[in-house]
């Protein structure tokens, strides 16, 4: 077992908290950064529940818009796994309120590495970074999304900006430290904790209850929470992984409706399979800003090359419909507790 020490930033999320556990599971300290300490009980009891080993766990406190604390976090780490990012469905009034902390977040965390000897940073970039201005098509390690579109979201924006701040900064290093990306499709599955306020998580928690009446048009690349995880801490120690691009999503384009089927073949009754025509968006996203970000994604057909992650890490993405009927369990059970 490895005694060697890991700074994950974001640990409360959705990802962060099955990171942690496999991170811990196979033997690394993990020094987990939150924005508030008063998390880190509710963090540790979660992580315990999930038969994490957390005598290996402890906590820093870190925020992406404040220089404060990050050299002292990742002093003594042998790797920096950056996962936080800001996120929101709805369009902020202003692009720099989601674009600025995911910089220089990035920023933050690959500084504090480099200060601290760190051997490698992974940063939890996304496939949006790279398809948020396609329409159709297959996505692969060279593709960027272009960020001077009118079309782009700012959450597509301020993904791009931050993972292409990122590898400048590495070109600009004269260091012996790595990077390597991982770049995750929709992330579904089931939550370890009991905040289900995600993107993913938030929309089939709204399908079971019958709040959405209808789908957007939008066929993307998915994966499960567990397999993305599994990725990141494989591309943490893989010679072979420095200096990639990884695509950690399942390959083919899934619509929405897909979604929906599943849950409706188990027997979900809340879940809708109609498409909303896209006028319809439209016209909501005057007044909408969660149907403003979603009209980046209207009528998008987009495959993945997941081929480097298949073959660096001997990888194969759970079938799909494990993926959402365990997301849906999940949600049933935290609603029962709740």
């Amino acid at each position: 077992m490895t005694k060697q020490t890991v700074l994950l930033t974001g640990i409360s999320g959705f990802i962060g908290l099955h990171i942690a556990k496999q991170l811990l599971d196979k033997g690394f300290h993990v020094r987990g950064s939150i924005r508030n300490m008063k998390r880190a009980q509710n963090i540790k009891n979660t992580l315990e529940k999930a038969s994490a080993n957390v005598n290996q766990l402890s906590f820093v406190e870190l925020d992406l818009t404040s220089d404060k604390g990050w050299d002292n976090a990742a002093e003594g780490c042998d790797y920096v796994m950056h996962v936080a990012s800001p996120f929101a469905a709805a369009e902020p009034k202003h692009e720099d309120e989601m674009i600025k902390p995911a910089v220089d977040g990035s920023l933050r965390a690959l500084r504090a590495a480099k200060k601290a000897g760190v051997k490698r940073v992974v940063l939890t970039s996304s496939t949006i970074s790279m398809m948020a201005t396609m329409k159709s098509g297959t996505i692969g390690p060279d593709d960027w999304a272009d960020t001077n579109s009118k079309d782009i979201g700012t959450y597509a924006k301020s993904k791009t900006l931050a993972e292409q701040a990122a590898w400048r900064f590495m070109e600009e290093q004269d260091s012996a430290m790595e990077l390597v990306t991982i770049n995750p499709g929709g992330v579904f599955g089931p939550a370890l904790g009991n905040d289900i306020s995600g993107q993913s998580m938030s929309m089939i928690e709204q399908m079971l209850r019958g709040k959405v009446p209808m789908l957007a048009n939008a066929a993307i690349p998915m994966v499960d929470v567990r397999d993305v995880a599994n990725v990141h801490v494989q591309a943490m120690t893989h010679a072979k992984a420095a200096g990639q691009r990884i695509i950690a999503s399942r390959s083919e384009a899934i619509h929405l409706t897909e979604i929906a089927k599943i849950l409706k073949e188990h027997g979900y009754k809340g879940p809708s399979t109609r498409v909303a025509p896209n006028l319809l968006i439209r016209i909501m996203s005057v007044f909408d800003s969660e149907a403003k970000g979603m009209l980046g994604f209207l009528d998008m057909n987009i495959s993945a090359d997941n081929s480097k992650a298949r073959e660096l890490f001997n990888w194969t993405p759970r079938p799909f419909s494990e993926t959402i009927l365990d997301a849906a369990k999940s949600i049933k059970e935290i609603q029962e507790k709740s």
